[in-house]
C-alpha cells in the first residue's frame, strides 16, 4: 500500500537510497576479501588450528609434532602474504571509510531518521483519530442501550478496543525505532567488515550510546533508579540547606571520611544479611549480635580488670599481651555470632522455618542472655593502644575503611567466583530446581547463615575498636533495620536470587550519608527512623513492581 505521507520512505525507497553506498563499499570489500583470503584469513584459521591441536589428545606426540611443524610453516607463509598485502589493504580500508563518511549520513541515514520522525508523528495522529472514532462509536452505542448489563459489557469492549489501539501505536512506534536503529547499525556493520571488528574508542562509545537509547525504557529506568534519584535530590537539598541553617558545609573531605568510617563496620553487617536476603530470607538479630559482640570484645580488650561481671564472674585478661587480647576478642566474637546464626540456619533449612521466625527467636535469646549475664551494664573502655594498632589514621585517613574494602572484595569473590556463590544464587532463585539439579539446599542455607555470622562478628569487633569499647547489651539496637534497608535499597531482592555486592555497598553508603546529614542538620533521631522507614517502604515497593512486571 502506498504511503499517504510523502515524507515517509517506503522500504523500496529506503533500499534505493542505500544501494549505491552498498555497491561502492561492496566492491571495495570484494577486493579486500581477495587480498585477505591467503593472508589475514589464513593466519586466523591456522592460529585456531594450532590452538585446537594443542588441546587434541587423539594424535600421538610424533603425529602432533609433525602436524605442528606443518601448521607453523603454513602460518609463516600466510603472515608473509599478509605483510605483502598490508599497504594495499590499508589503502582500500581508508578508501571505504572515506566514502562511508562522505556519503552515508547525508545520503542515507539522515533521510531515514527524518522519515522515522514523520512515521512516529503519523502513528500518533492515527492513534488519536482512532481513539476519537472509538469514543464516538462508544457514546452512540451507550445512548441506545438501557440494560445495565449491556452497558457494562459495552464499556468492557470499549476498554479493550482502546487497549488494542494503544498496542497498535506502540507497535508502530517500535517499527520506526527499529528502522532507524537498523540504519545506524548498518554503517558500523560495513566498517566492521572493512576493519575486521577494529573500532576506535569514539566509534565504540557511539554504538553504546545508540544501543542504550534504543533499549531505553522509561518505566524500567524509574523502577530501577527512581529511588536513587530521589535520594540524590534529597542529599543535594540537604547540602544546600545545612550551610544556611547550621552555618557549616556538609560536603567536605572530613565529613566524607567520617561517613566512610561510620559505614565500615555496618558494611560487614549488610554483606552478611545480603546473603540471607539473596535466599529470600532476612535476619532480625543483627543488632543484638552487635551488642553481644561489643560486650565480648570489650570484656577481653578491657583496660585493666573488668569492673562488671558476667554471670557473677569478673574476667581479668590483663596478663595477656595486647595483640593476643585483640585476636582473642575477634575469635570469640566470630564464634559467638556464628554459633547463633548456624542454629538459626539449621532451623530454617531443616524445618523449612521462615528466617523471620528463627532470627527473631535468636534476637530474643541473645538479648535476654546478654542482658541477664551482664545485668545490662556497660563495660567501659578498651586498651587505649588498640585502636591505633588495628585501625590507625594515616595522614588523617581512617584505615578502618580498608577493612571494609577487604570485606567487600572477599564477599564479592565468594558470590561471583566460587561454587558456593553460584549455588547461593541458584537456591535463592528457585530452591526446588536447585535441589533437583543436585545442589544441597541445606548446606547452602546453613553456609549462608555461617558466612553472615562471621561477618557480624567481624563488624562488632571493628565497631568496638572504633568506639574504644563501651560495650553493652543494648548497643546495636536498630542496626538490623539499617543493614536490611541498605541491601534492599542496593537492589538485593526479597524475591530471592537477585542482587549484587556493588548494590549493597551503595545502599550502606546512602543510609550512612543520609543519617550523618540529618544528624548534622539537627534532626531528631526518632524522626530519622521515619526517613528510614519511608525509604524501605519505597524500595520494597519498587522491587515488588519489578517482580510483578517480570511475572
Amino acid at each position: 500500500m502506498a504511503n499517504q505521507n510523502a515524507n515517509i520512505l517506503t522500504a523500496e525507497q529506503e533500499a534505493k537510497l542505500r544501494q549505491p553506498i552498498d555497491e561502492h563499499v561492496g566492491k571495495i570489500q570484494e577486493k579486500l576479501d581477495a587480498l585477505r583470503v591467503d593472508g589475514t584469513d589464513k593466519v586466523v584459521e591456522l592460529l585456531n588450528d594450532i590452538d585446537s591441536l594443542k588441546k587434541d589428545h587423539i594424535y600421538s606426540q610424533q603425529e602432533k609434532d609433525a602436524r605442528m611443524t606443518q601448521l607453523k610453516a603454513d602460518l609463516e607463509k600466510a603472515k608473509a602474504v599478509e605483510a605483502k598485502n598490508k599497504d594495499e589493504v590499508s589503502k582500500l580500508v581508508a578508501e571505504g571509510e572515506a566514502y562511508i563518511k562522505a556519503h552515508y549520513d547525508q545520503e542515507y541515514f539522515q533521510p531515514v531518521a527524518a522519515s522515522c520522525v514523520e512515521e512516529k508523528a503519523e502513528a500518533q495522529k492515527k492513534y488519536q483519530e482512532r481513539v476519537a472514532e472509538l469514543e464516538k462509536e462508544h457514546q452512540d452505542t451507550i445512548s441506545k442501550l438501557k440494560d445495565q448489563n449491556e452497558i457494562k459489557d459495552e464499556k468492557y469492549v470499549h476498554k479493550n478496543r482502546l487497549f488494542d489501539a494503544k498496542m497498535q501505536l506502540e507497535k508502530d512506534l517500535q517499527a520506526a525505532k527499529d528502522r532507524q536503529h537498523a540504519a545506524f547499525r548498518h554503517k558500523y556493520h560495513m566498517i566492521d567488515m572493512l576493519r575486521m571488528s577494529k573500532f576506535t574508542f569514539s566509534e565504540n562509545m557511539a554504538q553504546k550510546v545508540e544501543n542504550y537509547k534504543y533499549t531505553f525504557n522509561r518505566r524500567d529506568f524509574l523502577l530501577k533508579n527512581g529511588l536513587y534519584i530521589a535520594i540524590i535530590i534529597i542529599f543535594i537539598a540537604l547540602c544546600a540547606i545545612t550551610p544556611a541553617v547550621k552555618g557549616v558545609q556538609l560536603l567536605t573531605y572530613n565529613n566524607v571520611l567520617n561517613i566512610l568510617q561510620q559505614a565500615s563496620p555496618r558494611m560487614f553487617l549488610a554483606l552478611g544479611v545480603a546473603g540471607l536476603i539473596l535466599l529470600a530470607g532476612t535476619d532480625l538479630s543483627i543488632g543484638r549480635m552487635v551488642g553481644m559482640g561489643m560486650v565480648t570484645a570489650t570484656i577481653i580488650m578491657h583496660q585493666g580488670i573488668n569492673t562488671g561481671s558476667v554471670f557473677g564472674h569478673i574476667f581479668d585478661f590483663t596478663g595477656l599481651p595486647v595483640l593476643a587480647k585483640v585476636l582473642l576478642a575477634l575469635v570469640m566474637c566470630i564464634i559467638f555470632t556464628t554459633c547463633f546464626t548456624t542454629i538459626a540456619g539449621c532451623f530454617t533449612a531443616r524445618f523449612k522455618m521462615h528466617p523471620f521466625i528463627s532470627t527473631m527467636a535468636n534476637m530474643l535469646i541473645i538479648f535476654g542472655l546478654t542482658t541477664y549475664a551482664t545485668k545490662g551494664v556497660s563495660f567501659g573502655a578498651i586498651e587505649s593502644t588498640i585502636p591505633n594498632m588495628i585501625i590507625p589514621k594515616i595522614g588523617g585517613f581512617p584505615t578502618i575503611i580498608l577493612w571494609a574494602v577487604a570485606a567487600v572484595a572477599i564477599v564479592w569473590f565468594i558470590w561471583n567466583k566460587t561454587t558456593f556463590g553460584k549455588n547461593l544464587y541458584a537456591v535463592g532463585g528457585n530452591a526446588e530446581a536447585a535441589s533437583v539439579s543436585g545442589i544441597s539446599v541445606f548446606k547452602v542455607t546453613v553456609g549462608a547463615f555461617m558466612l553472615a555470622g562471621i561477618l557480624y562478628g567481624f563488624g562488632a569487633w571493628l565497631e568496638c575498636i572504633r568506639m574504644f569499647g563501651s560495650g553493652s547489651a543494648a548497643y546495636g539496637q536498630g542496626w538490623e533495620t539499617d543493614a536490611i534497608a541498605a541491601c534492599v535499597v542496593g537492589g538485593v531482592s526479597f524475591t530471592g536470587g537477585i542482587g549484587k555486592i556493588s548494590g549493597v555497598v551503595v545502599g550502606v553508603l546512602i543510609f550512612t550519608a543520609l543519617t550523618y546529614s540529618l544528624t548534622i542538620l539537627g534532626i531528631d533521631t526518632n524522626l530519622q527512623f521515619i526517613f528510614s522507614g519511608i525509604i524501605i517502604l519505597v524500595a520494597v515497593t519498587l522491587d515488588c513492581l519489578k517482580y510483578v512486571q517480570k511475572k
